[in-house]
């Protein structure tokens, strides 16, 4: 028996999750940027650059776009973990995350 909290599991790991994977996202963002190009006549060939011509781009890409779906994933079962565990009844910090969420998936539906 450790001396450490009862609420201390496998589910603990998703914080330390979300932030490698807000790493990840922002850093590959910040390498898709450098050759995309939004030009309506030239963003498909920008992103057929990024996928044929740059080393790694198709790699860079693909983490990018399932990062993605991974940091959400991993947003679900912190706030799942929360709920277990009753932090709701912490209000502030509950609203703080609540108002954090609520940014992520606007952040994610702009793109």
């Amino acid at each position: 028996d450790l001396p450490a909290p009862s609420n201390i599991s496998v589910w603990w790991n998703f914080g330390s999750l979300l932030g490698l994977c807000l790493i990840i996202q922002i850093l590959t963002g910040l390498f898709l940027a450098m050759h995309y190009t939004s030009d309506i006549a030239t963003a498909f060939s920008s992103v057929s650059h990024i996928c044929r011509d740059v080393n790694y781009g198709w790699l860079i890409r693909n983490l990018h776009a399932n990062g993605a779906s991974f940091f959400f994933i991993c947003i679900y079962a912190h706030i799942g973990r929360g709920l277990y565990y009753g932090s709701y009844l912490y209000k502030e910090t509950w609203t703080i995350g609540v108002v954090l969420l609520l940014l992520v998936m606007m952040t994610a539906f702009v793109g």
